[in-house]
């Protein structure tokens, strides 16, 4: 007795083996991808696609190595300053948090919260 097995996407009748799930490639990469929209994104996606975005933003308001820029600017783009890679401690003591190649320092002037960003330099692998 053969058992009758539907398409889990397009809900055709499925032929050959027992065990298929799809009628072909087509349907089980379209029945994949709707259930990856519809459900909420991963721990790693989240924090993935978080590092990259900080990364280019980071990347596009640092074009000469060293700038300052203030906290809400980057923030309203979609920076979080609570996702980063690594940190490096300069001699005076101030600890720059790093996304990849490219580091902020979070310091209050003249009222006003600003990041000083840089970028990662060979001497600070020591």
């Amino acid at each position: 007795m053969k058992l009758s097995n539907k398409c889990k996407y397009c809900d055709k009748e499925i032929e050959g083996r027992s065990d298929k799930k799809f009628c072909d490639a087509y349907c089980k990469s379209s029945y994949h991808y709707q259930k990856s929209i519809t459900e909420s994104p991963r721990f790693f996606n989240k924090v993935d696609n978080q590092l990259k975005l900080n990364r280019k933003l980071l990347k596009n308001y640092n074009k000469a190595g060293k700038v300052i820029i203030r906290v809400e600017q980057l923030k309203a783009e979609g920076f979080d300053p609570n996702y980063f890679t690594h940190y490096w401690k300069n001699t005076k003591g101030d600890v720059y948090l790093f996304v990849y190649e490219y580091g902020f320092l979070r310091k209050l002037e003249h009222g006003f919260e600003k990041f000083i960003l840089i970028k990662w330099q060979a001497y600070m692998e020591k």
